[in-house]
C-alpha cells in the first residue's frame, strides 16, 4: 500500500508559511501581485429600518408642523394647534390667561394674525381661540386615538419653546394615566388634571398648547407642563412632560366650539368646598368640608359641614389636592366609599359622584 512521504519539519514550516500569506491575502484584501488601486469611499450606508424611521420623522413634521401656531397674550408665549378650517385654534388655558384678544402667527411665516377667545376652561387647563380672518393656508391638523397609545411609542413635541417657532423635540411615551397638579406660581391653571400621557419629549416654556405627534402624523395630545424639580427650584426635570390626551382635548374644543362653552366636563366631583387641616404635629391630615351643595354628591350621602374626607376609595386623603387627584380619574355617577371623621369618629359612606 503505496503511502504520500511525510513531511519534514522544514516542509511544514513553508506549508504554514504559505497558508500566513493566504489568510492576510484573505483579510486585508492582499494579491499575489499587489496593483495600484483606486480609492474608494468607507462610508457606511445605514441600514433600511434607519432610513424607514428617519423619513416616519420627516414626514410626521411635514404633515404636522403647518398646523402649529404660535400665540402671543401680551408678554406670555405659547403654541396652538389649528382645529377647523373656520379658524378654531386650541391651546392651554394658562397661556391665553386673562387675555381676550391674541396674536397668532402661523407656520408659513405669514404676518401675525389677531385672534379672539371663545372660551377657556381651566379646570382642564384647555381653551379655544378663533382667528378674526381665517387664512387660506390654514391646515387643520388630525387627531389620533389617545386610548390606543402605548408605553414606548415614539412621539415628536412640536411648538415654539423660548419663542423658536416651528421647533421640533423627540422622546417616547414614558407612561399613561398620569394625574398632575398645575402650579398656580409656575404659570398654570392650579388645575388638577387626570389621565395624562408622559413623555420623554422636552417640553420647555413656550411648547405649552402645542401637539404630541404620532410617527401617523397625528396628534395624541397637547404638551402642557413639565415636571420640576425640587432641588432646582422651579427648574424643569429633564425628560418628564405631560400632555392633555387628544380625547379630552377634542371633547372639550367641540363644546366650546358649539356651545361657546364646557356642558358636560366628564370629570366627577363630591360638590363640596374643602380645605386642608392639620393635625396636633401641624402635618396635613384631611380636607375638611367647608361647604356641601344640596342635593349635590356629598349631600345625598349624608356628608356635612365640618367632617375631614381622609380616604376616597382607596386613596388617602391628606389635603385639598390629594383629594383633587382621587377624583380625577373617576367619572360622574361612579360610586366610591368615602371616608371621613365626625366629631373624631370614623364614618363611611357611599357617595354617587356628581359632575364639575
Amino acid at each position: 500500500m503505496d503511502a504520500s512521504p511525510r513531511p519534514t519539519r522544514r516542509m511544514r514550516r513553508m506549508l504554514l508559511l504559505v497558508a500566513g500569506i493566504c489568510a492576510a491575502t484573505l483579510i486585508g484584501g492582499c494579491s499575489s501581485a499587489p496593483v495600484a488601486q483606486p480609492e474608494t469611499s468607507t462610508r457606511a450606508v445605514p441600514p433600511k429600518a434607519a432610513n424607514d424611521l428617519q423619513t416616519d420623522y420627516e414626514t410626521a413634521i411635514k404633515n404636522v408642523l403647518p398646523s402649529v401656531v404660535q400665540i402671543e397674550a401680551g408678554d406670555a408665549l405659547g403654541s396652538g394647534i389649528v382645529y377647523d378650517t373656520k379658524g378654531h385654534v386650541i391651546t392651554n388655558a394658562h397661556v391665553v390667561g386673562d387675555g381676550s384678544s391674541f396674536k397668532v402667527t402661523v407656520a408659513t411665516g405669514e404676518a401675525p394674525l389677531s385672534a379672539k377667545l371663545v372660551s377657556s376652561y381651566p379646570e382642564q387647563d384647555l381653551a379655544v381661540i378663533k382667528l378674526d380672518q381665517a387664512s387660506a393656508g390654514l391646515k387643520p391638523a388630525k387627531f389620533g386615538d389617545s386610548s390606543k397609545v402605548q408605553v414606548g411609542q415614539i412621539v415628536l413635541a412640536m411648538g415654539s419653546p423660548l419663542g423658536l417657532s416651528s421647533s421640533v423635540t423627540q422622546g417616547i411615551i414614558s407612561a399613561l394615566g398620569r394625574t398632575v397638579t398645575e402650579s398656580e406660581s409656575g404659570g398654570g391653571t392650579g388645575a388638577t388634571i387626570g389621565n395624562m400621557l408622559q413623555t420623554s419629549a422636552a417640553i420647555n416654556p413656550g411648547n405649552s398648547g402645542g401637539a404630541l405627534v404620532n410617527l401617523d402624523s397625528e396628534v395624541i395630545g397637547i404638551p402642557t407642563l413639565a415636571a420640576t424639580d425640587p432641588a432646582l427650584g422651579e427648574g424643569a426635570a429633564p425628560g418628564i412632560g405631560f400632555a392633555i390626551p387628544a380625547a379630552m382635548v377634542k371633547t372639550v374644543a367641540d363644546q366650546i366650539i358649539q356651545n361657546g362653552r364646557v356642558t358636560d366636563s366628564g370629570r366627577a366631583a363630591l360638590d363640596i368646598t374643602a380645605r386642608t387641616v392639620l393635625d396636633d404635629s401641624y402635618q396635613p391630615s384631611g380636607a375638611a368640608v367647608v361647604t356641601v351643595e344640596k342635593g349635590g354628591a356629598a349631600d345625598n350621602a349624608g356628608l356635612k359641614p365640618g367632617d375631614i374626607i381622609t380616604k376616597v376609595g382607596s386613596a388617602q386623603i391628606t389635603t385639598i389636592t390629594s383629594l383633587a387627584e382621587a377624583l380625577a380619574s373617576d367619572e360622574p355617577g361612579e360610586k366610591v366609599v368615602v371616608g371621613y371623621l365626625r366629631d373624631g369618629d370614623a364614618r363611611t359612606a357611599q357617595v354617587t359622584l356628581g359632575e364639575i
